[in-house]
């Protein structure tokens, strides 16, 4: 297959890239800074170019020959500085409904090929009907857990609204929740897939490494299970 990455030197992202190209799938890579990831780069199969994913005619005029796009888009690049997209996402919380609009506009020339968005947890139903963005006590809680600042409950929110734009198209997407718990670690190939609510392991733990996370993404790009409609994954 030919697979889009956007936010391809990432965290995820990264890890896309490189279980993409581990399976034998050619992959456009998309990044800022496209040029000097290039000139680092000395895998086969991947091809790495720039696309502001706000702009439905940016991302239109890449769209040619993928199968699929998958886009982990974030403001700034966390991997590299990670306190600096929380204060981007801090500071603009629609932008993630912004690219979500932009990326669906450029699919209408390009209907048959289907879009991956990696979200957030915080729009999984903890209890039925009980979505963790939706209060902001229970947000609260869980943003002092991670130790992040309160204020970025507006960008799990703007992951929430990225997602209910994505279900009002009938386009062809998938949007994919993480584990509460996400971080990089090892690539076991061993977790359990779930929809609306998060998948607990055996300590009441929603948790998942970025390496399977990427593994979760690939497997959703060969095998369409998730066409309209969230899925989330954890051990």
């Amino acid at each position: 297959m030919h697979i889009g990455v956007i936010g391809a030197t990432g965290t995820i992202g990264s890890r896309v890239v490189t279980e993409a190209l581990d399976r034998g799938h050619h992959v456009t890579a998309f990044s800022r800074d496209a040029a000097q990831a290039q000139s680092d780069e000395r895998r086969n199969n991947i091809t790495w170019t720039s696309v502001d994913v706000l702009d439905a005619k940016s991302i239109s005029d890449v769209l040619p020959g993928l199968d699929v796009l998958i886009s982990g888009f974030q403001p700034g690049n966390a991997a590299k500085d990670f306190e600096d997209t929380v204060r981007r996402s801090i500071a603009d919380p629609t932008v993630y409904a912004t690219a979500a609009r932009a990326l669906l506009k450029a699919l209408e020339s390009h209907p048959r090929t289907r879009l991956i968005v990696i979200g957030g947890a915080g729009s999984l139903e903890i209890e039925p009907g009980v979505v963790r963005a939706d209060s902001d006590e229970l947000l609260y809680s869980a943003l002092d857990q991670l130790g992040l600042p309160r204020e970025y409950a507006a960008a799990v929110r703007g992951h929430r609204d990225a997602l209910n734009v994505l279900r009002s198209s009938n386009r062809l997407w998938t949007y994919v929740s993480p584990a509460e718990e996400i971080a990089p670690g090892e690539r076991t190939g061993r977790f359990r897939i779930g929809g609306d609510q998060p998948v607990l392991d055996a300590d009441g733990r929603s948790r998942i490494s970025v390496e399977d996370m990427a593994v979760a993404l690939i497997d959703e790009a060969e095998l369409p299970r998730f066409v309209q409609r969230r899925f989330t994954i954890g051990y």
